[in-house]
C-alpha cells in the first residue's frame, strides 16, 4: 500500500463513511473554531475538510503550521451534517477526523497567498510561479492546456495524419521576426538559429514522400510581448499535407477546430462553416485583417460623398481634395443615446492618437437632417446617399473618419471594438470562425518604399504560372490564408511554392538575386529540384487556442512557466551572464555598450 495516501484528494464519498483513510497534500487553509481545527487539504485532484479535536495531541502542531505546507493525514472518514456539506466540492458531504499527521515539508511565510483568486502583481506571480499554479484557477487551466492537446493529438490521428519531429538547432533565415541565435562550438564564428517555426523542414518531409505531418511544434522568435503573444517562444500545431489545394486545408482545419471547440467549451460557434472573406473585404468592411465577426458594426466608404458640392464640411473636403480617404461606422437606432456617448467616443479616438471621430445622427422631422456637431455641413441628399451607401435608416449615427488610409483603417478598426462595447452588443458566449484569402503576394516596405513579401515568401501565386505580370507584383494573389477567431488571428497559411525557376522570379521581385537565394534556401531549392508534389499547410497557435478555451485575456494564464514584458524569466533568473570560459570555448566577446 503506498505510504503517503490510500486516496486522493476529491475521491472520498459517502461509501467511504467509517473508513481509515490516508491523505497528503498542502495545507489549503485552517479555520480555528476553538475545540476544533478545520483544514482544508489539497492536492491536484481537489480538496477534502478534515478536522481535529483539541484533545488530539497533533492538535497545537496543527495550529501552528503555515499554509502551504505538505502533510500527510490519517484517520476515520465521517458524514458531515446536511447544513455543513459542500456541495461544490466532490467530497463535500463527507469529511475526515484526524488521528495521526505527518509533516512532510514546512512552508514560509508566503509571498502570496495560494487561497482566493485576488489579483496579485505580474512581477510576483512570475518570480512566484509554483506558487501561482497551485491556485484554484491556474491550476485547472493547465490541466484544460493538457488535455487540449491530448485531444488534437487524437483527432489528427483520427484523420490520417503522422507526428513528425524537426530540428530544433537549424540555419537562420530572412524575413519574419528576429532569430534567436546559438553559437557554434565546433565551428567557430558560425550560428545556429532557433526555428521561428518548422517551415522548411514540414516542406521537405512532404518532399519526402510523406502525405500528411503534423506536430505539436515549438517555436522561438525574439519579438516583444503581447496579451496574445509570449515572448521567445510558444507551440503551434504544425500541418501539412501533399497534393492539396486550399479547400482541401479548410476542411481538414475547419472539421478539428469545430470538434475541438465543441469539446472543450459549451459557447455556440456561429457559423461550422467557416466564412471566407478576401483580404480587400476584409479591410473595407472591418479596417483589419482580424476581424470579430461577432461585432455586427461595419466600416462604409463615403469619399465619394465629400465630392459634392451639397457637403460644406471644408476641413474633410481639402484632406479628400488631397488624395485622403473617409471612411464610417454606422450604429443602429442611436438617437436617444446621450451626447456624452459619442463625445467620449471622439475623445477616446484622440487619446488612441488620432484626430477624433467625427459624429452625426440621422433625423426626420419633415426632411431628413443631421444631429450633432457636423451635422449640419450635409444636405438632405448627402445624407440619403450617405444612408443609401450605408444602409442606414432614420435614428442611426454615423462615425466618421478622415486622413491617409491606414491611418483611418487603424482608428476603425478598434473604434468597432469600442463602440460595440459601450453599446454591449458583443455576445461573449459565441465563437466566430472566419478564413481570410487572396492575400496579396507582395507589399510597398512603407520606410524603404520598395517591393516585399507580404506574407510568406514561399507561397504559391494565384493564377495561371505563364501569365502573371510580375511588372505588376501588387497586383499579384497568393494562395494564402489566416484563420482567425473573435478577432484573434489563429494561423496564417499556404500552399506552397514546389517549383525552384518560379521561386528564383518571385524573389527577384523582392530584391534577392539568384545566389542570396541559393544561399539562404539552398536546402529547399536543391529538394524541390529532385521532384516535390504540390503542398501546403497551416499551423494554427495552441497558446492562443486555449487562451479562447479558458476564456483568458492574456497568454500567460495558459501558459505553464511563462517570461515577463521584457522576456526575463523572473524565476529561474533567465537571461543570465555565463562565465568567461565558456564564452572564450565559443570564440565570443562581450562589448560593454558605452553610454
Amino acid at each position: 500500500m503506498n505510504k503517503y495516501r490510500t486516496h486522493n484528494c476529491s475521491e472520498l464519498n459517502e461509501t467511504d463513511v467509517e473508513k481509515k483513510v490516508s491523505l497528503s497534500g498542502w495545507l489549503h487553509r485552517k479555520r480555528d473554531h476553538g475545540n476544533l481545527l478545520f483544514i482544508d487539504l489539497r492536492d491536484h485532484y481537489g480538496l477534502t475538510q478534515c478536522v481535529i479535536e483539541n484533545n488530539n495531541k497533533f492538535f497545537k502542531t496543527l495550529e501552528k503550521i503555515k499554509p502551504e505546507s505538505v502533510l500527510t493525514v490519517s484517520g476515520k472518514v465521517v458524514k458531515r451534517s446536511k447544513d455543513t456539506e459542500n456541495l461544490e466540492l466532490a467530497s463535500g458531504k463527507v469529511e475526515v477526523i484526524i488521528d495521526t499527521i505527518e509533516i512532510l515539508s514546512d512552508a514560509k511565510e508566503l509571498p502570496m497567498p495560494v487561497f482566493g483568486e485576488q489579483e496579485y502583481p505580474e512581477d510576483i506571480r512570475l518570480k512566484y510561479r509554483f506558487l501561482d499554479l497551485r491556485r484554484d484557477e491556474m491550476h485547472k487551466n493547465i490541466i484544460l492546456r493538457s488535455k487540449i492537446i491530448s485531444f488534437i493529438r487524437s483527432e489528427m490521428l483520427k484523420l490520417g495524419f503522422l507526428e513528425y519531429q524537426t530540428p530544433i538547432l537549424t540555419s537562420s533565415s530572412p524575413e519574419g521576426a528576429r532569430d534567436f541565435l546559438v553559437p557554434s562550438r565546433l565551428n567557430p564564428g558560425k550560428f545556429y538559429a532557433l526555428p521561428q517555426a518548422p517551415q522548411q523542414f514540414k516542406q521537405l518531409i512532404m518532399v519526402s514522400g510523406f502525405d500528411k505531418y503534423f506536430q505539436i511544434a515549438p517555436c522561438f522568435r525574439d519579438e516583444d510581448a503581447r496579451a496574445d503573444r509570449s515572448p521567445g517562444e510558444f507551440y503551434q500545431l504544425d500541418i501539412e499535407m501533399s497534393f492539396v489545394e486550399q479547400e482541401d486545408i479548410f476542411r481538414v482545419v475547419e472539421k478539428l477546430m469545430v470538434n475541438l471547440f465543441k469539446k472543450f467549451s459549451s459557447k455556440k460557434i456561429l457559423h461550422e462553416k467557416f466564412p471566407k472573406i478576401t483580404f480587400k473585404e476584409t479591410l473595407l468592411k472591418y479596417g483589419t485583417d482580424k476581424p470579430d465577426l461577432r461585432n455586427p458594426l461595419l466600416i462604409y466608404d463615403i469619399t465619394e460623398i465629400f465630392k459634392r458640392e451639397d457637403v460644406k464640411f471644408d476641413i474633410f473636403k481639402k484632406l479628400v481634395s488631397s488624395g485622403s480617404k473617409v471612411r464610417c461606422i454606422v450604429t443602429k437606432n442611436t438617437k436617444n443615446k446621450p451626447r456624452s456617448f459619442f463625445d467620449n467616443i471622439d475623445k477616446w479616438a484622440k487619446e488612441q492618437g488620432s484626430s477624433g471621430l467625427a459624429y452625426f445622427t440621422i433625423e426626420k422631422v419633415k426632411t431628413i437632417t443631421g444631429k450633432g456637431p457636423i451635422g449640419k455641413f450635409f444636405s438632405e441628399e448627402s445624407l440619403k446617399e450617405i444612408m443609401k451607401i450605408c444602409n442606414a435608416e432614420e435614428g442611426d449615427s454615423i462615425f466618421l473618419s478622415c486622413g491617409k488610409i491606414q491611418d483611418v483603417l487603424k482608428i476603425l478598426s478598434v473604434a468597432r471594438n469600442k463602440i460595440a462595447s459601450e453599446l454591449k452588443i458583443i455576445n461573449d458566449n459565441e465563437f466566430a470562425f472566419c478564413w481570410i484569402v487572396d492575400y496579396p503576394m507582395y507589399e510597398l516596405d512603407e520606410q524603404t518604399k520598395k517591393v516585399k513579401f507580404s506574407h510568406n515568401p514561399f507561397s504559391m501565386p494565384q493564377g495561371d504560372i505563364d501569365k502573371i505580370d510580375f511588372e505588376k507584383p501588387l497586383d499579384i494573389k497568393a494562395f494564402q490564408y489566416d484563420i482567425v477567431c473573435n478577432g484573434i488571428e489563429l494561423s496564417s497559411g499556404a500552399i506552397r511554392n514546389h517549383l525552384p525557376n518560379l521561386m528564383y522570379k518571385l524573389f527577384s521581385v523582392a530584391g534577392y538575386d539568384k545566389k542570396q537565394v541559393e544561399e539562404k534556401f539552398s536546402g529547399m531549392l536543391n529538394a524541390l529540384s529532385y521532384g516535390a508534389p504540390p503542398h501546403g499547410g497551416i499551423a494554427p497557435g495552441l497558446d492562443r487556442i486555449i487562451m479562447l478555451l479558458a476564456n483568458e485575456k492574456n497568454i500567460r494564464e495558459v501558459t505553464l512557466f511563462p517570461m515577463n514584458q521584457n522576456a526575463q524569466d523572473l524565476m529561474m533568473k533567465a537571461p543570465s551572464k555565463v562565465e568567461d570560459n565558456q564564452l572564450k570555448e565559443l570564440g565570443i566577446k562581450i562589448i560593454t555598450k558605452k553610454d
